[in-house]
């Protein structure tokens, strides 16, 4: 190496450390040796919800579906990251208005528990076990197999490596995956946490904690019905990961972090955007009320992440009222007096945590933001060939689990509260942290397999009339904020006036033509209804900000200003098909929570159900999209014309009972208020 690029490779290193990436840069192994080949219809990438309602769907229609699974796990949100409480919104949930795979696993949980809320929870109305949540969505993957005739390779353990994509660089050929297994005479899988393992799971060479074994992922050779005009191969590839990970590695057009400030996203927090800035994300843990005191030992770190927890609020400052939020299982005779509407702690009720101040971990700059952005990978060599990792910040995870554990001792031992000032926070010796393989978790160190994701990488979708910059979900297509607010008058003047433009409805026309500025902005009294709608969700525009300095637990630390302002209710919205299909790549569709939105509608569309009618809407496309061949996304490159292929897709949806509109939905409809 000649003095000036040891010097430059020297400089780069210290770079890479100074800003913690250095642990995530890995040699490149070109060319592994392919341990197995496995064809499929559709390779769906990961198994959260999104991925297993694609899977579930695909299989009742008679494919081959290869499903790959970072953990051991299926569900994600219901599962591997713990968050075993349906977020659900009242009439949405009155109605049962829902996906037809989501309602048969709601039905299946009470069949199994034989009542309605095992956890007696009141965050939602049924709150259960994760390791239920796992072994009841995989059973009904296996009767969607044989139901269907279709065929389910499951691949836990597994992550995607690289993509090979044709000549045209517009087709997904292959994908390379790795599968790992305990190495022999190691401890089995679950015994450490994420952070400790991640990079070798990513890597191809076999290591002492693993054996790996190399994937190679490829179209069906069966003969088909019918060939399409446009793909030359027969089959898709679905990012249903929980961090878009085939979206970085594919290099197709992303967002990451807080937009910046538009008409469509006027209540942004930062005008030129902050890549950096992401949700919180979240290790959660099961804790069980016990009759006696337990031993609590105070973790080495604790006195790190201490001046970060807090009850939050005065009126949630009770520890009875933090561990009924997500109590997941409470046996009965439960005691008749209540908080909150439901039975205090009593022993063997077992309570997750999932608590803004305090196992929330919310990273929020260049030197510690978990999900790397494009520029970052790049520094890091993870999109050079066979150099992905994951694309996330190791040590952040490390904390994050740091922060989780920490969060259980404040709970049983702690004396102190971030926000609330001393006196306020009493010890709770009366419970024991829940570990171990046949725990709730499943992890021998009580944390969920992985962390909950609120936001990732997202899509930007191909451009299209009226998004020439590429389609997007708004905040402003699904929220209720009041825009006559005088926060939004602060806006410029072409931005206030493009607002009210936006917000008018069937008034919009004449809006445009009029060079007056709409004052003041109305009301927008619906969601945007889509043409190419393909699912339905509702949920309120939920943050956890991340916080203004690293590292987030910093003493006096505190949430990145302005975030909170679009934050409040949405009305029931839509999943329109074009924030499902990435730039480019035309066999590669996009289920979950890496759909085309704003960091502002992203906080709405992430809970269980919404991810559910994205993966349905997934399973169900790629078989007619194989049936018809037609590439997806030509069932709407001609809109707003007329699209008859997308209304043929639409009746199959409603065939198989995937709703893409609420009752009453129409352009002369403005009555949603009643919608809760």
């Amino acid at each position: 190496m000649t003095f000036k690029l040891a010097f430059k490779f020297k400089l780069v290193l210290a770079v890479l450390l100074a800003s913690g990436l250095a642990s995530v840069a890995a040699p490149v192994q070109a060319n592994p040796t392919i341990d197995e080949a496995v064809e499929c219809d559709l390779l769906v990438a990961g198994g959260g919800l999104a991925g297993a309602a694609t899977a579930y769907e695909s299989l009742l229609a008679g494919r081959t579906v290869c499903l790959t699974e970072i953990t051991d796990w299926v569900g994600g949100q219901i599962s591997s990251q713990g968050t075993s409480a349906l977020d659900e919104r009242t009439t949405q949930r009155e109605q049962d208005f829902f996906p037809r795979g989501y309602k048969e696993f709601t039905q299946r949980l009470r069949q199994a528990y034989q009542q309605e809320d095992p956890g007696d929870c009141w965050v939602s109305v049924f709150c259960f076990l994760p390791s239920d949540g796992h072994a009841i969505l995989f059973d009904m993957l296996q009767d969607a197999e044989k139901r269907g005739n279709g065929k389910l390779h499951w691949f836990p353990n597994t992550v995607v490596k690289d993509l090979d994509l044709d000549e045209s660089g517009t087709q997904i050929q292959s994908a390379i995956a790795i599968q790992h297994q305990p190495a022999p005479g190691t401890p089995p899988l679950n015994t450490e946490p994420l952070s400790a393992t991640i990079e070798d799971a990513y890597r191809f060479e076999d290591s002492a904690r693993f054996s790996k074994t190399v994937i190679q992922f490829m179209p069906n050779g069966r003969e088909k019905t019918a060939a399409s005009a446009t793909l030359t191969l027969p089959w898709y590839v679905i990012d249903a990961t929980e961090t878009g990970e085939l979206v970085a590695l594919a290099d197709v057009p992303y967002r990451v972090g807080i937009d910046p400030l538009t008409h469509y996203d006027p209540s942004s927090a930062s005008e030129s955007g902050d890549p950096y800035c992401t949700q919180g994300y979240t290790y959660t843990f099961a804790m069980e009320a016990t009759a006696d005191p337990q031993p609590q030992v105070k973790p080495e770190f604790y006195e790190q992440y201490a001046p970060y927890y807090s009850y939050e609020r005065q009126n949630l400052a009770s520890f009875n009222i933090l561990f009924t939020y997500r109590r997941i299982f409470s046996p009965e005779p439960r005691p008749a007096q209540q908080v909150f509407g439901v039975s205090l702690p009593h022993p063997g009720d077992i309570s997750m945590q999932n608590w803004t101040w305090g196992n929330d971990y919310r990273p929020g700059t260049a030197a510690d933001n978990l999900i790397l952005t494009h520029d970052q990978l790049e520094a890091a060599g993870q999109l050079a060939a066979g150099g992905w990792l994951g694309g996330l910040r190791v040590e952040s995870l490390r904390r994050a689990e740091e922060a989780a554990l920490g969060f259980y001792y404040w709970l049983v031992a702690g004396t102190t509260d971030s926000q609330l000032g001393d006196g306020v926070k009493q010890p709770q010796p009366n419970n024991r942290l829940l570990t171990g393989l046949d725990s709730p978790m499943g992890t021998v160190h009580g944390l969920s397999k992985y962390p909950y994701m609120r936001e990732v990488r997202r899509i930007i979708g191909r451009p299209s009339p009226g998004y020439a910059s590429g389609f997007t979900i708004g905040e402003t297509d699904v929220s209720r904020n009041d825009y006559t607010d005088p926060h939004y008058q602060t806006l410029a003047p072409e931005m206030y006036r493009n607002l009210g433009i936006s917000l008018s409805g069937l008034e919009a026309i004449a809006r445009i033509r009029s060079r007056e500025t709409p004052d003041p902005v109305r009301l927008r009294a619906r969601s945007r209804i889509y043409p190419d709608s393909v699912g339905v969700g509702h949920y309120n525009i939920d943050f956890h900000p991340c916080m203004a300095l690293s590292p987030p637990e910093r003493p006096g630390n505190y949430e990145y200003p302005g975030v909170r302002q679009g934050q409040g209710e949405t009305y029931p919205f839509q999943i329109p098909l074009r924030a499902m299909i990435p730039q480019r790549i035309d066999n590669f569709l996009i289920a979950g929570k890496s759909i085309a939105t704003s960091y502002i509608a992203a906080a709405a569309y992430r809970v269980h159900s919404f991810e559910w009618s994205a993966g349905a809407a997934a399973g169900v496309l790629v078989d007619f999209a194989l049936d018809q061949g037609i590439a997806p996304y030509e069932l709407v490159d001609e809109l707003p014309r007329r699209e008859p292929d997308l209304e043929a897709l639409q009746q199959r949806l409603l065939v198989t009972r995937n709703p893409f509109a609420f009752p009453g939905t129409s352009i002369f409809n403005l009555d949603w208020e009643e919608w809760q």
